[in-house]
């Protein structure tokens, strides 16, 4: 038995999925991969009528799982919930069990999140200004981000090259420690998603001076973006989506996609993501698989020029 069945009715192909889904998620439990893979999952249980189960598998980065779901079944059954480290990953590592260009194929990218800048609640900088000034090769400027070849990483790294500051990575275990050092005072800043920071911005334990998307986010409105105060067409989103096994028959691509694009359109959907701090996508299955061929190598850029290399 496959999970994607189909034939030609009225020149249209039609399927019906008849074993389980398993939803693969590179991270551990309970980040904002994790909760989005569940919150699509189970939405497409209730419109397909058929089990859908989130199965975590954390490790290298997200490389493990990757691998694995390289490796399923190309039926529909099996999808990997990815972000944009999936397409970072290929300029740090030099070694990996699976080609990323060549071994997926585009599902349905749900949507982006920005990475947002917060210093210390105390601290005495108001805008992306105060915080670069001063930042020079002779004093440069620590930052915290949520880990070693991460999104916030990079986009840390683009605003130090986009701005000519002298800014110095301090790698954290994921985006909630980097954001408690920052509100501990024990760094000026850190740069880390915009869901993972909103209760402690909310709370006034930290402060946010600007978001890393292309326009304000309407989690945190009031917060200006970086290309407003300065650094005009600087933006750095971190993407959510799902892709299949490279051999996956289109139609079973389509049907996934249609029904993630039905999903996603409902209005509690849409509020419920932007809450998050995500902004909802509108692509299909093939821009979808662009937009990841073209970060990969937008990052690889960026990977080679830092010299970031894990065997």
């Amino acid at each position: 038995m496959v999970a994607g069945i189909w034939h030609a009715r009225a020149g249209m192909a039609v399927v019906r999925f008849e074993k389980p889904i398993t939803i693969v998620v590179t991270f551990p439990p309970g980040g904002g991969t994790d909760l989005l893979a569940r919150r699509l999952g189970a939405a497409m249980q209730q419109r397909l009528g058929q089990s859908v189960m989130v199965e975590n598998r954390p490790g290298a980065s997200g490389n493990i799982g990757a691998r694995a779901v390289a490796e399923a079944a190309p039926d529909g059954a099996t999808l990997l919930m990815v972000n944009s480290s999936f397409a970072i990953n290929p300029g740090v590592y030099r070694h990996l069990d699976f080609d990323p260009r060549r071994d997926f194929k585009a599902v349905f990218n749900a949507g982006s999140i920005a990475s947002v800048l917060v210093v210390p609640s105390q601290s005495s900088v108001r805008n992306l200004h105060d915080a670069l000034a001063g930042a020079t090769a002779g004093q440069p400027l620590p930052f915290a981000s949520c880990g070693n070849g991460t999104p916030q990483h990079m986009a840390g790294e683009m605003l130090a090259r986009a701005a000519h500051a002298s800014l110095q990575h301090v790698p954290y275990k994921g985006c909630g420690p980097a954001i408690t050092a920052v509100a501990a005072a024990q760094l000026p800043l850190a740069v880390v998603t915009a869901s993972s920071a909103a209760p402690l911005i909310a709370a006034g334990r930290v402060r946010a001076i600007a978001v890393t998307a292309p326009a304000r986010v309407a989690s945190l409105p009031d917060i200006p973006t970086v290309a407003e105060q300065g650094l005009a067409g600087f933006a750095v989103e971190q993407w959510h989506g799902l892709l299949a096994p490279a051999a996956t028959p289109e139609p079973v691509i389509a049907r996934l996609h249609q029904v993630l694009a039905q999903i996603l359109a409902e209005p509690e959907m849409q509020q419920a993501l932007r809450e998050q701090g995500y902004t909802p996508a509108r692509e299909s299955a093939a821009q979808f698989g662009k937009l990841i061929a073209a970060d990969i190598a937008r990052y690889a850029a960026v990977t080679a020029q830092l010299g970031l290399k894990v065997d």
